[in-house]
């Protein structure tokens, strides 16, 4: 068992939300397990749970006054969205002392429902792939640009079933996820989407070209990309620019939520990232932002996560964190093992015109220096610095 770094409050109730196969399940089990409490586990994968419950929604009230469990764990509850105005009122009842823990793979589904989440009785958390913190004596950065880090990976000792193990997972979201969920009406444009956004990672959005290459309409396809946003298959990053309106007229880039499931949906598990071309700077990039993605819902730090344009157009920083009245963060990821001074220099131009706070240029360098406004770090080093940001 992988000892994740988040942990909850067991004072209150809590959502935890996460793609399917980042281990929500596995963690509720060790946390519930080694804290020995009496629970009431509801899998509403299981067919036959949720069609009982579906048929018959008062049986959550009368199993908590027959067993009076300390915790009741829903898991996938955006399966039966009708259960949480059960949930609220058992919250809310005096008498019951009982909390909940509610796992999700999908907010679309509970969105369009209008579910009901409780208005802020219990705390949201995520479920995230693996950070490098959590491998430990397992991490392999090149493992780990090639396959991602999903823990089911930790169990697969063999190459080739890792792979199988990518390609079926994208299977089992199209088919579990989107067609039993009716998320989309027709699989087959959205399957096609899947492969050209996987593709695109990384990249500007540009919509209309997608859309032609799919079939689709512009609309559809904007559609699609919010999809994968609800079932936490990714997420935007947007355009740094200190007036927000005019942020959001800017074009976002989105990226997958692992890099393993992003290369077994474009098909290149076989293509190997080697050091020193585009493609090996471009997955560790991915790696990088995924971190920092991570690290900021772990530990709630609030950042919001964009990239920043020169207007020309001349230039650009990977990544700017932001955080109310606070001078912006810069980050530059590189994959060279040696600093490349010039990018340095061209760091700290930007971090005088936008006037940032702090600024990091972070690489596969073990040195650590100074230079100027710019702090040259290597890039495991800057992610056990991220908390204390």
């Amino acid at each position: 068992m992988v000892k994740r770094v988040y942990r909850p409050h067991f004072e209150e109730s809590f959502f935890l939300f996460g793609a399917r196969g980042t281990g929500k399940t596995s963690l509720l089990l060790d946390w519930f397990e080694s804290n020995q409490r009496t629970i009431l586990w509801i899998d509403l994968l299981n067919l036959q749970t949720e069609d009982d419950y579906r048929a018959d929604l008062n049986r959550l009230n009368r199993e908590i006054k027959e067993k009076n469990p300390e915790w009741v764990i829903i898991d996938e509850v955006q399966k039966l969205p009708k259960i949480l105005d059960l949930v609220h009122r058992q919250i809310e009842s005096r008498k019951n002392k009982t909390k909940f823990a509610l796992t999700g793979s999908s907010a679309r589904k509970l969105k369009r429902g209008s579910a009901n989440l409780l208005a802020g009785r219990a705390f949201v958390n995520h479920v995230f792939p693996l950070v490098h913190e959590e491998w430990r004596a397992h991490f392999s950065l090149n493992e780990v640009l090639c396959r991602g880090s999903l823990p089911k990976l930790l169990q697969l000792k063999d190459p080739e079933r890792k792979k199988e193990f990518l390609r079926s997972y994208a299977l089992t979201y199209l088919n579990e996820e989107i067609r039993m969920e009716q998320l989309v009406r027709n699989l087959d444009p959205f399957r096609s989407f899947l492969e050209v956004s996987a593709q695109m990672n990384g990249k500007l959005i540009n919509a209309s070209k997608i859309a032609k290459q799919v079939g689709v309409d512009t609309v559809t396809v904007q559609n699609y990309y919010q999809i994968l946003e609800d079932t936490w298959m990714g997420f935007y990053l947007p355009a740094y620019h200190q007036s927000v309106k005019k942020s959001q007229r800017l074009t976002p880039k989105f990226y997958w939520f692992d890099i393993g499931v992003q290369k077994a949906l474009e098909r290149s598990l076989d293509m190997p990232a080697q050091e020193g071309t585009g493609y090996y700077g471009e997955v560790f990039e991915h790696f990088i932002i995924l971190e920092i993605f991570r690290l900021n819902g772990i530990y709630k730090k609030d950042f919001k996560l964009s990239y920043y344009q020169t207007h020309a157009s001349e230039g650009e920083v990977d990544l700017v964190l932001s955080r109310g009245r606070r001078k912006p963060i810069l980050i530059e990821i590189k994959s060279n093992k040696r600093v490349d001074i010039t990018e340095v220099h061209k760091l700290a131009r930007y971090h005088e015109s936008i006037d940032a706070g702090e600024s990091f240029y972070i690489s596969q360098d073990t040195t650590r220096q100074k230079e100027g406004s710019v702090t040259c770090l290597p890039w495991d080093e800057f992610l056990k610095r991220f908390k204390d940001l």
